[in-house]
């Protein structure tokens, strides 16, 4: 986050070329995600799918950014069922038809950071995990939407709760709001100020100007908005043992609108 004297605080800005050179990094994330889904079924361990997304980046010229970090053992964080996030894929986890999983990614290329997340079924989903999933990318999508030039950085949280709600509105049930987690900023490192809820009153915070990039990430349950952390110290699971959903994107604040920047490029 910049301050300038006599200026509001502002959610730090890229230049346009800084802007492409992160779209390059979310690019392979992007493609490490999309080789990921297409490897999952029933009988592939959660380790196979981290070998694959690994693979992917570093043929692409980056590196893993969530291997090492403050000691994290893998290129993915894979959460299955009830598990939020940081999950850590192993060969002993075996996908069954109808597993629920959440695959969160980053990469580095040329010293810039990209992050994204997706969640997908194996095999047939129920119902209910469907929406699940649906509905925390349309709360992703709603929080994207307020990333415009001189929104404030609760505005976002306050459009991901907002689309949570409609979501609800429009499914008929209650979704959980996973308290403590959010999204962030993004650049030179994985994880900047500030943070961001995902959920809250709109109008606080700094601003959002041309070229200020946010991680967006909601996570929703079916039940609770309690987490806890298992053994491993990382994986964070439901306390209710309800299902959870993670979906995310790096996004930009253009003056033509926002940006994804972890998108498929041609």
């Amino acid at each position: 986050m910049i301050s300038v004297p006599g200026r509001r605080k502002t959610v730090a800005q890229r230049s346009a070329g800084e802007l492409d050179a992160m779209a390059a990094a979310g690019a392979l994330v992007a493609a490490a995600l999309q080789a990921v889904q297409r490897a999952a079924a029933p009988g592939v361990s959660t380790g196979e799918l981290d070998r694959v997304a690994e693979a992917v980046i570093r043929d692409g010229g980056g590196v893993p950014s969530f291997l090492g970090y403050h000691g994290y053992p893998a290129t993915v964080c894979a959460s299955v069922n009830d598990r939020v996030v940081h999950g850590i894929p192993s060969d002993d986890e075996v996908l069954a038809d109808g597993d629920l999983v959440s695959i969160d990614c980053g990469a580095i290329l040329d010293k810039w950071h990209g992050d994204s997340a997706v969640t997908f079924g194996v095999g047939t989903l129920i119902a209910a995990d469907e929406l699940l999933s649906e509905a925390t990318r349309l709360s992703m999508e709603a929080g994207i939407a307020a990333m415009v030039p001189g929104n404030r950085l609760t505005d976002v949280s306050h459009a991901i709760e907002t689309g949570t709600r409609a979501a609800e509105a429009r499914h008929a049930r209650k979704y959980g709001i996973v308290a403590g987690y959010g999204g962030h900023g993004i650049g030179r490192e994985m994880h900047m100020d500030p943070f961001l809820p995902n959920e809250g009153s709109p109008g606080r915070g700094p601003y959002l100007a041309v070229g200020s990039v946010l991680a967006i990430e909601p996570m929703l349950t079916l039940g609770t908005t309690k987490t806890k952390i298992l053994d491993d110290e990382w994986t964070v699971v439901t306390t209710d043992g309800s299902r959870a959903a993670h979906w995310e994107h790096t996004v930009a604040v253009t003056e033509d609108g926002p940006r994804i920047l972890t998108l498929l490029q041609a």
